[in-house]
């Protein structure tokens, strides 16, 4: 069974963690915090693991050996440590945070700066993701070194005291209070593990027979991958099924963000997940080993049976600071059904995860994704988001959307969708997609973290899951489960131009400015657009005359023509020489205004299947001149819309009268105010 978490108990640590880091007040700005905090749980919870791990391999060699001495079992024991098959990191110094205090303070650095350094290869790699040794460097310059060791010298963080799920809850709360004091973007966040929890169950990942392989491009602290495998092996009933979720099941991740790979690698050494493979990088760009050059996609050839992931919301990959130039070496390939727009990457991960899914033949794969509400309607008919959602949906791999509660995350309190999608559908859910709307399913947090003060039960997450295994049947009467095909999505886009209607509700005719250059080319436009007579009055100024001209111009018409003649005729110009008669037009001032029909364009938005035609007349009220479809459909998702419910508003009464009742508060309220 899951293990029950105390979040209050996991809260107060984090709180004496957060109050301890404010020593370095003065000496680190706030956000910077997390440079020196994190780094030091890491290391102390290796080495709790490493003491741990040293004193059970001597108590088994003195089971052996009562009488050796102590400097040879220590001896013995580092040679063991120090082989990677009895444990997966190690430490060649015999130095501990506890020893580095108990010797002489003048050497604090350089025993300290030892130890970090005795660390094995693979500690290495997450410590320099912290970049720890520059901070070394700052903690020593305002004498803060000394204090930040003492404080972790004695702090329990090994297994025993924080299981790996807990310490995931208290790096994720410290991160989450870091970047409020550094001013991330909201697009960071971190997810709940109930989320997580009802992500893994919807996938419904079967206990492996067979090897079976787990992906998030962007893994973040590693919840998600950890969250998949501890609840396949909560399923397991016999050892047997324990082990062979242990060695069948691998789970894979990129992650961009240096502090937050260094942990999730951190976690995947501790629990020493043979089968965990996390790279650092951008998992939506190549890789190039190119000096300078972000690493990319290290597993861009790979596809996987089961992908989740959260990534982050509104976050820019455009611009100076951005990754588009590389993204866009994948446009006619990963990318080829669109790109979405630079402010929002969403679509480019979901697009990363359905490239890596297995074929049919291969058994297929299966996504749950977290997203804002952007992904679903952002961009217009035929834009890079509508033509990403139109490919999903026409090659049916769309299954489910759950709509969530607000304020679920620590760090926004906005509305969230999984998303469930599948290039293996059963039979019954073939070109449907079902929307859940589970936003009353939650329950109050007994205390806010940040802003997150909403939170799932076991129980919601039942009642999501048994509509999404029953709620495809027709017929089906639950007003919260929706069953659509795949084409309710799909909308044509009209561009209609209609007649517009005088105070009399006559058709209009207005005189305005011409306000382009009068060039043959774009009175040509205008003459396409009305296809009728247009009038044009003309003011032209010239070698000291003024001259009001007056003409119509027939569709059929050549603009230049009508324009020299009556300039010939007005100015009285008789030469038969038209290079001199465009020259003397060339340097008149010439004010224009025309007379047309009062046409308007509009963009109407049908769905498919209806009548278009029908539509219009219904709709439209003006009369019709033309009307033409988009060249391609649109396609957009609107929970919201489909699961409205009218709320008759408050009457004009009930309203008047909580005013009085406010009104009459606040003179109490002033009273007691004057009195005092």
């Amino acid at each position: 069974m899951t293990a029950v978490i105390s979040k209050s108990r996991l809260n107060n640590f984090a709180n004496q963690i957060w109050k301890s880091a404010e020593r370095m007040r003065g000496k680190f700005k706030a956000y910077e915090y997390q440079s020196v905090i994190l780094p030091m749980i890491v290391i102390r919870r290796f080495e709790c693991v490493l003491i741990d791990w040293r004193a059970k391999e001597a108590e088994k060699i003195k089971s052996k050996r009562p009488t050796i001495k102590d400097k040879e079992l220590d001896s013995l024991v580092k040679n063991l440590e120090l082989n990677p098959r009895n444990i997966p990191f190690s430490n060649k110094t015999s130095w501990t945070l506890r020893k580095i205090c108990d010797e002489d303070p003048t050497l604090l650095e350089k025993n300290f700066r030892a130890y970090i350094n005795g660390f094995s290869e693979n500690i290495q790699d997450i410590i320099n993701r912290f970049d720890f040794r520059a901070t070394i460097g700052k903690m020593v310059t305002n004498a803060r070194l000394e204090p930040i060791v003492s404080q972790y010298a004695n702090e329990e963080l090994g297994p025993d005291q924080f299981s790996n799920l807990e310490m995931g809850y208290i790096y994720e709360e410290l991160l989450r209070r870091f970047s409020e004091q550094s001013g991330e973007e909201a697009g960071e966040h971190f997810t709940p593990r109930e989320i997580i929890r009802l992500m893994v169950e919807l996938l419904d990942i079967p206990l492996p027979k067979k090897h079976t392989s787990i992906y998030d491009p962007a893994c973040g602290t590693g919840g998600m991958l950890s969250v998949a495998k501890e609840h396949l092996l909560d399923q397991c009933k016999t050892e047997k099924e324990q082990q062979d979720v242990e060695n069948l099941v691998s789970l894979h991740g990129h992650e961009r963000q240096p502090g937050n790979y260094a942990i999730c690698q951190a976690d995947m050494l501790i629990k020493n997940d043979k089968q965990a493979h996390i790279y650092y990088g951008n998992s939506l760009i190549p890789h190039k080993k190119i000096q300078n050059r972000e690493d990319g996609d290290q597993l861009a050839e790979q596809q996987f049976d089961y992908m989740l992931s959260n990534p982050p919301f509104g976050v820019t990959w455009g611009g100076k600071d951005g990754y588009e130039k590389e993204a866009k070496e994948y446009a006619a390939t990963r990318y080829k059904a669109g790109m979405p727009r630079t402010d929002d990457g969403a679509l480019l991960f979901l697009q990363t995860m359905l490239a890596k899914m297995k074929s049919d033949d291969d058994g297929g794969s299966k996504i749950a994704v977290v997203f804002n509400g952007s992904p679903m309607s952002n961009g217009d008919c035929g834009s890079g988001p509508s033509e990403i959602r139109r490919w999903i949906l026409e090659n049916d791999w769309l299954d489910c959307i759950v709509m969530l509660p607000e304020q679920l995350f620590y760090n926004t309190g906005i509305f969230t969708f999984i998303w469930i999608l599948t290039n293996k559908k059963i039979r019954s859910h073939k070109d449907k997609v079902m929307i859940i709307d589970a936003r009353m399913q939650f329950d109050k947090e007994p205390k806010s973290f940040g802003d997150k003060r909403n939170r799932l039960l076991d129980e919601h997450r039942a009642w999501i899951e048994d509509r999404y295994k029953h709620g495809w049947k027709e017929g089906n009467n639950d007003e919260c489960v929706k069953v659509f095909s795949t084409k309710d999505f799909a909308y044509h886009k009209i561009s209609v131009t209609f007649w517009q209607t005088d105070g009399q509700d006559k058709p209009a005719v207005i005189t305005e400015l011409f306000d382009k250059p009068l060039t043959s080319a774009n009175v040509k436009k205008k003459q396409e657009f009305y296809a009728t007579d247009i009038q044009f009055d003309l003011k032209a100024v010239g070698r000291g005359k003024t001259e009001q001209l007056h003409f119509v111009l027939k569709p059929q018409d050549t603009f230049v023509e009508r324009v020299e003649a009556v300039i010939r005729q007005a100015f009285d110009k008789k030469e038969a020489d038209k290079s001199a008669l465009k020259e003397f037009i060339k340097n008149l001032t010439i004010e224009t205004h025309y007379t047309h029909p009062h046409y308007v364009v509009d963009d109407e938005y049908i769905s498919d299947g209806e009548n278009i035609e029908a539509f219009l007349k219904r709709e439209m009220t003006k009369p019709i001149i033309r009307w033409q479809d988009s060249s391609q459909l649109g396609y957009e998702i609107l929970p919201n819309k489909y699961f409205y419910r009218f709320q008759s508003p408050v009457s004009a009464k009930d309203l008047l009268a909580e005013f009085w009742r406010l009104e009459k508060e606040a003179e109490n309220k002033l009273k007691g105010l004057a009195i005092k």
